[in-house]
């Protein structure tokens, strides 16, 4: 006679582990909440992945019904010195580099400052925040008319006010170097440091008040709190500030696009306005493809390796 205790189910006598009823409802009431997203992500981010790759292995013309099939030929054309697509898409990388290298520190620096301003207790913080996330809401296509207008060599209000002061008045801002570069940093900064000031702001609050108060006993100062204290808090917020703000640069298209339009010459005419003009303007689909999966994979590599970097010093320090 077998007791209650020794009974065993035939799916576990067998040797199969079989979910309880209540466990398969649960699992098909979450597949059913995460329907319509992944509806929504296939839709609109794997299929265009795909879609993206098989264009780029094609010499894809919107306008023309044929489509031939090449292959690998539109990423030699990108890596072959001398090839049509060799030097306008390096040069336009070698553009995107230039204001990366130039934006981010800046991207990182001024909104960690504008952080620990807003992260004291003052009258008028809340206005002092305010003005400074403002300008981030505003479009490209604002931001870059109003600038553009502003900066004009003739009519901008920029020029007529540093002559009023004593200053050069005739700068080519949006037309010469480096004054171009330094309208677009700019102009940029001013227009998104706003939103890397708010998530370096809550990373602020999330530092434990007791590790400054031991710090201020021990008698450190200012700066070591900062470097002690503040910058080990804020490690896992800057990697992701770094890491977007590097991937925003490198996708910059709008300013350009307005505001120098490129110029002097195509200087600043960076890999995205590349691609649009060749893919939209050339209808030379594949090749601009090809070229966004180049800078893709590059930024991915990019990403990688700061990861890794910042895992290694992460790691040295912890040990």
């Amino acid at each position: 006679m077998t007791t209650l205790g020794t009974q065993a189910t035939p799916a576990v006598a067998s040797g199969v582990e079989v979910a309880p009823p209540s466990r398969r409802r649960n699992d098909k009431v979450a597949w059913l909440f995460l329907a319509p997203y992944l509806v929504l992500f296939g839709a609109f981010v794997l299929l265009p992945i795909g879609l993206g790759v098989w264009i780029s292995l094609h010499a894809w013309d919107f306008t023309l019904p044929g489509k031939p099939f090449v292959g690998l030929d539109n990423y030699k054309d990108l890596v072959t010195p001398g090839s049509i697509a060799f030097d306008p898409f390096w040069n336009a990388m070698q553009a995107t580099g230039i204001f990366t290298v130039l934006s981010v520190p800046l991207l990182i620096v001024v909104p960690l400052a504008v952080a620990l301003v807003m992260n004291q207790r003052f009258r008028g913080r809340n206005l002092f925040r305010a003005v400074f996330f403002a300008p981030y809401v505003l479009g490209v296509a604002v931001v870059g008319v109003m600038w553009r207008f502003l900066l004009d060599a003739n009519i901008g209000v920029v020029n007529y006010l540093l002559g009023v002061v004593g200053l050069p008045d005739d700068t080519a801002w949006l037309s010469s170097l480096p004054a171009a570069w330094v309208t677009l940093v700019g102009v940029t900064v001013w227009w998104t440091l706003g939103f890397n000031a708010v998530i370096f702001l809550a990373g602020l609050q999330d530092v434990p008040k007791e590790l400054y108060d031991a710090a201020h006993v021990d008698g450190a100062g200012a700066w070591s709190r900062f470097r002690h204290v503040t910058l080990p808090g804020l490690r896992p917020v800057m990697v992701f500030v770094l890491l977007t703000t590097i991937i925003a640069s490198a996708n910059m298209f709008g300013q350009s696009f307005i505001m120098t339009r490129g110029q002097p010459g195509q200087e600043t005419r960076t890999a995205i306005y590349y691609i649009a003009e060749t893919g939209l303007q050339n209808f030379q689909m594949g090749s601009a493809a090809a070229a966004s999966w180049v800078l893709t994979l590059i930024l991915m590599v990019t990403s990688l390796l700061l990861f890794a970097l910042l895992r290694e010093r992460g790691g040295r320090a912890r040990s």
